[in-house]
């Protein structure tokens, strides 16, 4: 597994200079978010991609996508519009934006785009076919930049657990995407057991984030501050035979970013000395 962190947990910071700090605390992955304060998909330039991915060949650190990005595509509401949004032309600004955040994966030399449902704000007996089609068609435009993409289950949203991803799965087939599985989801929405959910996911692996969250409650924690058992869980990703980035999610700690990546890698490193016993 290559431990990383989140560009979205590092907006107080500019790009070229959040990539370094990534570095020196010595990940080895980054996901990067496209949004106003990092890579504007909508005035980032092929050169200044092809610049980025020089350098972050240069540091070795292996990118993946995010289009988590909460107000850059409507300055008044949070992450709309979504593959749920029922207006037609907000929708295609949503499945635009997968493409787009694809294709500059491509240049970066990404292999995933993660992204997510959205909230079904307009429940009908029509929202699980909406749904359906919104994943299909995001996961295509997403395939044809050359990338893979992975759904990530998000608590609240229309896909917002594990066995909620499953069910899409069965239902697109070959169409379906693969798994982002966000481990602190785990414990704010309560599966069973995180390993044994982990154990059950890791076939369907493409991209996992990480951070600390309280049992029950969705709000991404520095490590120390919930209880994610963190040996268990990185354990279990190695058993399934994970391979890809584990990329630490706190956003919310951005105004703190240095104290929160050393944190965030005393977790690896402590968890990989264990193994090496």
């Amino acid at each position: 597994m290559r431990a990383g962190y989140h560009t979205n947990s590092l907006q107080n910071h500019r790009f070229a200079d959040a990539i370094e700090l990534v570095a020196e605390f010595g990940f080895e992955a980054i996901a990067i978010t496209p949004d106003v304060c990092h890579l504007d998909p909508d005035r980032t330039t092929d050169a200044e991609l092809d610049a980025a991915a020089r350098r972050l060949a240069d540091l070795g650190l292996q990118p993946v996508m995010e289009t988590g990005a909460r107000y850059l595509l409507d300055p008044r509401t949070k992450h709309e519009p979504t593959l749920m949004t029922r207006d037609p032309a907000a929708r295609e600004r949503r499945i635009a934006f997968y493409r787009r955040t694809a294709a500059m994966g491509a240049r970066l030399g990404a292999r995933v785009v993660s992204f997510w449902a959205g909230i079904d704000r307009a429940p009908g007996a029509d929202s699980r076919a909406w749904m359906l089609d919104g994943i299909r068609r995001a996961a295509a435009a997403i395939r044809a930049e050359g990338l893979v993409p992975a759904l990530e289950p998000e608590p609240g949203m229309a896909v917002g657990t594990f066995a909620d991803w499953t069910g899409v799965r069965q239902d697109l087939g070959a169409d379906a995407p693969a798994l982002t599985l966000d481990v602190g989801h785990l414990y704010a929405v309560w599966e069973g057991e995180p390993t044994e959910v982990i154990a059950a996911a890791g076939p369907h692996l493409a991209q996992v984030h990480l951070e600390d969250m309280r049992r029950g409650l969705h709000e991404h924690l520095v490590p120390g501050a919930g209880d994610v058992d963190f040996s268990a869980v990185l354990t279990a990703l190695q058993r399934a035979g994970y391979e890809g980035p584990v990329c630490f999610e706190l956003s919310r700690s951005s105004h703190a970013a240095p104290d929160a990546l050393a944190r965030s890698r005393a977790v690896i490193a402590g968890w990989r000395a264990g193994t090496r016993r």
